[in-house]
């Protein structure tokens, strides 16, 4: 059987190793808040485990075992607000402090006023359970229609930490004095080398989290325009040929917007390319205020941008339009001085049975219509009205004229 020091040496270790990986991960990833959190609780649950070996090996004091159990509850206070960050919630240090100092007062209540052991450990267990508790439905709810490989992981392993608890305070009351941290049998050995695996194990789901979301903000990034912020090409074709499909199955039109910005190309030649970048970023701006929910706007290169407008007919379509002009204009209307006015011109085409899966065919339809408003003089919007399919009696009359002639 493993001797206390040692077991007691391995959590220091195991804790010690987990705060520096997140410690890298912290100064590697500044804007990861959540790995600041998860950094300080480990090194305070190392602080705690060491308190805790010092009581066994240096000194018969009461204190060290007041200090750990007080960092261990504050470690695992850091480790769900490291939680809460992660999924976006508000962090508060309130819950924290009281949970940590209620702990901090239970223990030395019942360690140097009123010693009991079944009453340190039930203290310990609320304190420790509470805030694994309250993160549980953060890690095993979906987020954006799934839950993340990580979460579920570091979920279960808090289920089974609070079960471990839950199964020792049971036992404390049944049996004291056999479930003390500080006097192990092979039972205890056991169990506490298989919560320095499931504090590892939670760490390795914290971890799988950290990478689950950088790798979705990389493959973010590779669908924005770096320029304006909007979506660029790639996202622009991948978000049509979704909307054809959506609209294939459920027969609902949906309209889309080319727009290109009225003589871009003076802009560059004259105040250089810094003015026409500029042009570009206050129009994104300036269209999406004019935007709903749910609308796209995406930069498909040079001066031409694109809107998705889902579930839209060509009469809503070109609603959106006559608004990305109107506040183009107001816009011209209130520069002075070095101010550069924008005016754009929209085509506006709306999906039909023909265009079928062919995102292609939409922007070419879109792209006739902005030919069109070119032509009427710019600074305006013009619609794609598909020619009409013959009727079924123009058609029979038709063949019937040929099987004459024939």
């Amino acid at each position: 059987m493993l001797s206390v020091p040692t077991l007691w040496t391995v959590f220091v270790v195991n804790f010690l190793a987990l705060g520096l990986i997140w410690a890298y991960v912290a100064r590697s990833y500044p804007t990861f808040g959540a790995a600041r959190f998860w950094t300080a609780s480990a090194f305070a649950a190392a602080g705690g485990a060491a308190c805790a070996m010092f009581r066994v090996v240096m000194t018969d004091s009461l204190l060290p075992l007041l200090v750990a159990g007080t960092l261990m509850v504050f470690a695992a206070c850091l480790a769900a607000m490291g939680i809460e960050r992660f999924f976006g919630k508000a962090v508060t240090w309130r819950r924290t402090a009281l949970t940590t100092a209620a702990a901090f007062a239970g223990l030395a209540v019942f360690i140097f006023a009123y010693d009991s052991m079944q009453m340190r450990i039930l203290v310990y267990t609320i304190a420790q359970v509470i805030p694994f508790a309250l993160t549980l439905k953060l890690l095993l709810s979906p987020e954006n229609g799934r839950v993340s490989p990580g979460a579920r992981l570091a979920g279960i392993v808090a289920c089974v930490l609070i079960a471990i608890y839950a199964l020792r305070l049971v036992g404390a009351v049944v049996q004291p004095g056999e479930y003390s941290f500080l006097r192990f049998n092979a039972g205890q050995s056991f169990v506490i080398l298989l919560m320095v695996f499931l504090s590892m194990a939670l760490n390795f789901g914290f971890l799988l989290m950290a990478m689950d979301r950088l790798r979705n903000e990389v493959a973010d990034l590779a669908l924005l325009d770096d320029l304006t912020g909007v979506g660029n090409r790639r996202q622009l074709v991948q978000r049509l040929t979704e909307e054809c499909a959506r609209s294939g199955r459920s027969g609902e039109p949906f309209a889309l917007l080319v727009i290109d910005l009225d003589g871009f190309k003076s802009i560059n030649d004259t105040h250089g390319h810094a003015a026409g970048d500029a042009c570009l970023q206050h129009f994104a701006l300036m269209a999406q205020t004019r935007l709903r929910p749910g609308d796209m706007l995406a930069r498909s290169g040079g001066d031409e941008f694109c809107i998705v407008l889902p579930s839209s007919t060509l009469r809503e379509g070109a609603m959106i339009a006559r608004r990305v002009v109107e506040v183009c204009r107001a816009d011209a209307e209130q520069c002075t001085g070095k101010d550069i006015p924008i005016a754009v011109s929209v085509g506006v085409a709306q999906w039909t049975r023909e265009i079928g899966m062919h995102p292609d065919r939409l922007i070419a339809a879109a792209d006739h219509a902005l030919y069109d408003a070119k032509k009427s003089g710019k600074n305006g919007y013009a619609t794609y009205e598909p020619p009409p399919s013959p009727s079924a009696e123009a058609l029979a009359l038709l063949e019937q004229a040929l099987r004459k002639r024939a």
